[in-house]
């Protein structure tokens, strides 16, 4: 895969069409059944794809124009889960905000690939590369009720295994990018020490195509941030892992990039828009916050993209912040290729893999 310097992409989620379905802060109500579904999918998919090429991104996504959320599309696949007779999870995140979620019933393995074919279809869209993104262990067993395994560790390795196999097929099936989600390790840093690292380590058996871990907040407009769990510890004890990189959230939560430094010699995806319903911020803002990161990790490494995904807001609000980003990532290039030799135009270097 090649990417220029200071690439610009997104987390992964774009809003749906309100033809597709209903829009919802945390799960998508399809309004379509069976074949129309699909279709509409299928064309809700390809917009997505040919918007971000417009737009100007250089890794885009599939704009999981398929999913409900990001989480039990990837589970319907599982064997062990039931997705159909929910329990309520009280404490969620690290913070009590009751909700209904899947139960695991059973042991955990994958019974097919969950979303291959999705990015077959999006490969066939595009010429540019793809990334794709799976929820992480320790977040899936934040986001479900146990009601067979009673220990969190062993359910982890369990759901990894499961990921691992899922990744390597998109690996196999072309994938230029994978991306683990996990918000869940932003909350629970002890958990990260006892299991969560072990964990993300079994998922990435195998794989050879970058790979970044997810660490952000949570989508905008529910509770706080929790911002308090802040990222040193965390990104130390994650350097240790064969992880390629992190996805780091640095508009919404006003952190020193500093930080950053832990993560030298990875690829970071810095979080430089906020994904909220509020106003896009000038590119000037995002070109500062560019050039404080820049400060710590190398042009190469650095790529941009929102805090989190943008299901949650208006297509036009996620437009604009997209093309903010884009609008940042070519302003910085500029600037690096006039003060340092990236030789002429979008000139690009080959990215190594996890560790």
């Amino acid at each position: 895969m090649q990417l220029p310097p200071i690439a610009a992409t997104t987390i992964g989620s774009f809003p749906r069409p309100n033809w597709l379905a209903q829009p919802d802060r945390a799960r998508v109500i399809f309004r379509l059944e069976g074949d129309a579904l699909k279709e509409a999918q299928d064309d809700a998919t390809a917009l997505s794809i040919h918007n971000q090429e417009q737009i100007g991104l250089d890794l885009l996504s599939d704009g999981e124009q398929r999913r409900t959320g990001f989480i039990n599309h990837i589970l319907a696949a599982f064997e062990g889960i039931d997705l159909e007779h929910e329990a309520v999870k009280t404490i969620y995140r690290r913070r009590e905000q009751p909700r209904p979620v899947p139960r695991v019933v059973g042991k955990i393995k994958r019974r097919a690939p969950a979303i291959v074919e999705d990015l077959r279809f999006a490969k066939a869209q595009t010429n540019r590369p793809i990334k794709m993104d799976v929820p992480g262990p320790m977040t899936v067993v934040d986001s479900t009720v146990d009601e067979f395994y009673k220990d969190e560790a062993v359910m982890a390795m369990d759901v990894a295994a499961a990921l691992n196999e899922e990744l390597r097929d998109l690996q196999a099936a072309g994938c230029d990018v994978l991306e683990i989600d996990e918000p869940a390790m932003t909350r629970y840093h002890e958990k990260v020490f006892a299991y969560g690292a072990k964990a993300l380590d079994r998922c990435l058996e195998g794989i050879t195509v970058p790979t970044v871990v997810h660490l952000c907040y949570g989508y905008p407009g529910g509770a706080g941030q929790q911002h308090e769990y802040e990222y040193p510890e965390l990104l130390e004890e994650l350097m240790k892992t064969k992880i390629g990189g992190f996805g780091v959230e640095f508009a919404r939560s006003g952190y020193d990039p500093a930080v950053l430094s832990i993560a030298k010699g990875r690829i970071v995806m810095f979080g430089c828009i906020d994904p909220s319903d509020t106003p896009v911020p000038q590119v000037s803002k995002v070109v500062e916050r560019v050039r404080a990161a820049l400060k710590y990790i190398e042009p190469e490494n650095l790529w941009l993209a929102p805090d989190c995904g943008l299901m949650t807001i208006s297509r036009e609000l996620a437009n604009a912040a997209t093309i903010c980003v884009a609008c940042g990532s070519v302003t910085d290039r500029a600037r690096q290729s006039s003060s340092r030799d990236f030789g002429p135009g979008r000139k690009s270097r080959r990215f190594s893999t996890s560790l």
